[in-house]
């Protein structure tokens, strides 16, 4: 069967075994990939997967499932669990379906991969890097090609399909010498065409430039509170405890401290956050929701002021809040008016943060981590790389203290960045 008729034949055996309303989402997944190991070419393999999901509501009760099949004995056995899962569920008045809508049908990218130029350009990017960094170590790298077909349908009529796709490309390093070795580290970005070398893309280059530098790691000289230079690759790691915060379970359970912050301002005002799911400067690009939505762009943060929830249809119903435009994610920042360069000559004593390691902050957003690839700074000026040090704080607070944004980006395809610093933050040696 195809997409269409997989769907809709799914629809009227879950209507049949009893569903009162019913979503089903087919998704059609297929991926090239080219692996390198050890810095050699080893694997090129094409995949193929195929996920159907089915959700049906009974009395106010809902159940779901999966299944990687698509034939009929397969989709009949699937509906009769998943009825018989919601009629054993829980009843609760916010289980909905999407209402009626026009029809969607939404594209991006090509539609097949560039076999030679995939691999002339992993064969490029490994001359460069094994030239311009030997001592540098790529531990794996790969580059794959996915091409992504969704098609979700509802009782009520909704019917949103979609075909994407596009290159990744992700590498993780090391630089040895001497007996020393640096932290790993990774570089990686999206991209819809290969028209120039892997390493211009993204941050690539630079952060296998600066793992060739940190061989002569060492720890800050002190305890002290100062100001952070969050790298574009790292700023999602501070923004996302907002953006995990405004979405379904904190604020269905009451634990978001953004719950009632709508049109406050939640962050520094040289903070502007956009998610972008839908425009074209992001490749890896969701044209509709999970529960069959048309996604829309938004702006999360205007100048440090919340402006939107991420909530899905049913955590709106259950928090009582307006659902969202989307489900977050490829996450635009707005840039500064001021350079990197002068950013970092504004810092008495901080640090440039690359990578943190740490656990999932809790509710109230402190922290406490270890920063990786990351280098001291003092009176304005890079002093050294650093090793085994602790910085900790509270991630309210620390939005907050915003005290720069860069007039410069990364562009990684997934998400668009600039350098951001923040203040009041601890640092110490371990």
């Amino acid at each position: 069967m195809d997409q269409s008729e997989s769907t809709r034949y799914a629809l009227e055996r879950l209507r049949a075994a009893g569903a009162e309303k019913a979503v089903c989402e087919l998704v059609l997944t297929e991926k090239r990939e080219l692996t390198v190991d050890a810095g050699r070419l080893n694997l090129l393999r094409t995949t193929f997967n195929t996920s159907l999901g089915l959700l049906a509501l009974r009395e106010m009760r809902r159940g779901s499932s999966a299944i990687n099949k698509t034939e009929r004995p397969s989709i009949d056995a699937a509906a009769a669990r998943t009825v018989a899962l919601a009629s054993s569920s829980e009843p609760d008045p916010a289980n909905e379906i999407a209402e009626a809508a026009p029809a969607g049908e939404y594209g991006s990218g090509r539609a097949s991969p560039d076999a030679d130029a995939m691999y002339e350009r992993t064969e490029e990017f490994l001359a460069y890097a094994r030239s311009a960094y030997p001592s540098t170590v790529l531990e794996q790298a790969i580059l794959d090609f996915t091409i992504d077909d969704r098609l979700l349908v509802n009782t009520n009529g909704v019917e949103q399909h979609s075909r994407t796709s596009h290159y990744d490309f992700g590498v993780m390093f090391t630089t040895k010498a001497g007996g020393r070795a640096t932290s790993f580290n990774f570089a990686g970005f999206a991209t819809r065409e290969l028209d120039r070398p892997l390493r211009e893309y993204g941050r690539v280059d630079a952060l296998l430039a600066e793992s060739a530098g940190q061989l002569d790691a060492r720890q800050v000289p002190e305890t002290f509170v100062g100001e952070v230079i969050v790298t574009p690759e790292s700023l999602e790691d501070v923004l996302g405890f907002l953006t995990t915060s405004i979405s379904d379970y904190p604020m269905i359970t009451g634990t978001s401290v953004y719950r009632d912050r709508i049109g406050q301002p939640v962050a520094g005002e040289g903070l502007t956050l956009h998610s972008r799911p839908t425009a074209p400067e992001i490749v890896t690009n969701r044209f509709f929701t999970s529960d069959g939505f048309r996604a829309e762009d938004s702006t999360i943060l205007d100048r440090g002021v919340l402006r939107t929830f991420l909530l899905s249809l049913y955590g709106s119903r259950k928090a009582g809040r307006p659902r969202g435009p989307n489900e977050g994610g490829c996450y635009v920042v707005e840039p500064g008016n001021t350079s990197y360069q002068e950013l970092l000559q504004g810092v008495e004593r901080g640090i440039v943060l690359s990578r943190f390691s740490g656990g999932q902050p809790p509710a109230n957003g402190d922290y406490s981590g270890v920063a990786k690839n990351s280098y001291f700074v003092r009176d304005g000026k890079i002093a050294f790389p650093l090793s085994e040090t602790m910085i900790s704080g509270n991630l309210q607070n620390m939005l907050r203290e915003v005290r720069g944004v860069s007039s410069e980006r990364a562009d990684f395809g997934t998400a668009i960045a600039p350098w951001v610093k923040f203040g009041g933050i601890t640092i110490s040696g371990k």
